[in-house]
């Protein structure tokens, strides 16, 4: 029986971006040849597939169809093809996904030619060698052979896998939620009376970051329409190539008609972009981590905030200091997420580790993962699609499962929803949660107390 060559690392982070249940080997060029006779008498007909090719350089790379090859002599449509990167030089999986651009031309489906996606822009058992061909100039996918395969197009081995276990929606959800309006009270009274347990923090402080249109300035307007009681927008948003947001801005949260204010600060930044010299600069985040950065700075990505310069909080106190940090990640997005934004995204969660601020994702667009999301968001956490982009956020940033949180933010909407407001509220409360793991390290600061009130006590 063959033996797959996938490590039980790899074939896990395999089955996350396919979203299916089990792999079932079907043909492996060691074995049955590099013969494009070979692949289509052990692939054809079987269904959904993925070819994996394994090259001397490390790489683990390949593409998923939905269709079925029968030989058939033409290019076969499907909507969900794609390539991927399972891993790169390195030892651990090192995702890349590179959607289908042109369905129609998705796979090529003929007996002469082995597996091949698009108009030649990947062709595995070319001329029956072991080898593959990259055309990266097709307006089939978007791809560089770089980041695909590093260049090496030798194979050491080729493998074809059934897919198994293809769903959108799974019988029960993964994660246990009420949708009731009950549900929604409750989590605002319990966000309303939360009190910091510490004396010298009157509010959390959170810092929300990401790629430039992830959502970040719209998850607050979200946020705040939430407890205003209708849709707003305070911090500006929209679509651009730039970001919107060009100060560092803390926008205090209020509730009801009585404008009370709410236990936590929303502290929103530039936009990242994946360009050096762009978007918000990695060292600006050191000085906001640490309370140094007034309201209302603008940002220079060419000159970083210094302790000589006007303004400048030279000795902040802990309520001046950031609580939590909060990745804002458009999760229709998650797998083309460049790799330059991602080591972005990284240097800061290293940043805010050393610090030892807490961080969780908020994953917006999630109705633009799943159709039957956009119909209900209560089958969020029904959706394979959306537990997949969740899981393969986990892995890009290693962020645990547990601090990764899917929310619809109001874009068109003139109207509040319980559903997507209960998502919101729960974004705001592990947010509130996580900082208290933050409050816990000034246990031993001799200068800061402890309230003695419980964190939830009624006001």
């Amino acid at each position: 029986m063959a033996q797959s060559r996938l490590t039980k690392t790899e074939r896990k982070a395999l089955l996350d971006i396919l979203g299916c249940q089990h792999l079932s080997l079907l043909y492996k060029a060691s074995l049955h040849t590099y013969n494009v006779n070979a692949f289509h008498n052990k692939c054809d007909s079987q269904g959904p597939t993925v070819v994996v090719g394994y090259n001397a350089s490390g790489y683990i790379f390949g593409g998923f169809t939905e269709q079925s090859y029968a030989s058939a002599g033409k290019y076969l449509f499907d909507n969900n093809a794609f390539m991927f990167r399972l891993k790169g030089k390195g030892q651990e999986p090192s995702i890349l996904k590179f959607p289908v651009k042109n369905a129609v031309e998705a796979v090529l489906d003929n007996s002469a030619y082995g597996p091949t996606f698009g108009a030649n822009t990947l062709v595995f058992l070319s001329e029956s060698k072991n080898s593959v061909t990259t055309d990266a100039n097709t307006n089939s996918y978007t791809l560089s052979a770089e980041d695909l395969h590093g260049n090496d197009q030798v194979l050491l081995e080729c493998e074809v896998y059934r897919v198994e276990g293809l769903s959108s929606i799974l019988e029960k959800p993964w994660r246990e939620m009420t949708w009731t309006a009950e549900k929604r009270e409750a989590l605002m009274k319990e966000i309303r009376t939360y009190k910091p347990c510490l004396s010298a923090v009157p509010q959390c402080r959170v810092l929300l970051v990401g790629p430039v249109g992830a959502g970040k300035s719209s998850f607050f307007n979200s946020v705040n329409s939430t407890f205003r009681g209708y849709v707003s927008s305070q911090a500006a948003a929209g679509s651009d190539s730039t970001s919107l947001t060009k100060q560092y801005r803390t926008y205090q949260l209020k509730s009801g008609s009585d404008r009370a204010p709410l236990p936590i600060i929303f502290c929103d930044t530039m936009g990242l972009e994946a360009q050096p010299n762009t978007g918000l600069d990695i060292e600006d985040v050191r000085s906001i981590l640490e309370g140094h950065i007034p309201d209302r700075y603008s940002f220079n990505p060419s000159c970083v905030m210094s302790p000589n310069m006007p303004n400048y909080i030279k000795s902040p106190s802990p309520k001046d200091r950031i609580h939590c940090v909060a990745f804002i990640i458009d999760g229709s997005k998650v797998e083309i997420l460049p790799e330059k934004l991602e080591e972005k995204l990284k240097d800061i969660r290293r940043k805010a580790n050393s610090f030892g601020v807490p961080q969780l994702v908020i994953l917006t667009k999630v109705d633009q993962i799943c159709p039957i999301v956009e119909e209900d968001i209560s089958y969020v956490y029904k959706s394979m699609a959306v537990q997949k982009q969740m899981r393969l956020m986990e892995a890009k940033l290693g962020i645990p499962l547990s601090h990764i949180v899917p929310v619809k933010n109001y874009s068109s909407e003139l109207e509040l929803r319980n559903d997507v407001d209960i998502l919101i509220l729960m974004a705001v409360r592990q947010m509130l949660r996580l900082a208290e793991d933050y409050f816990d390290d000034f246990d031993d600061e001799p200068s800061v107390t402890r309230s003695t009130k419980d964190c939830y006590a009624e006001p």
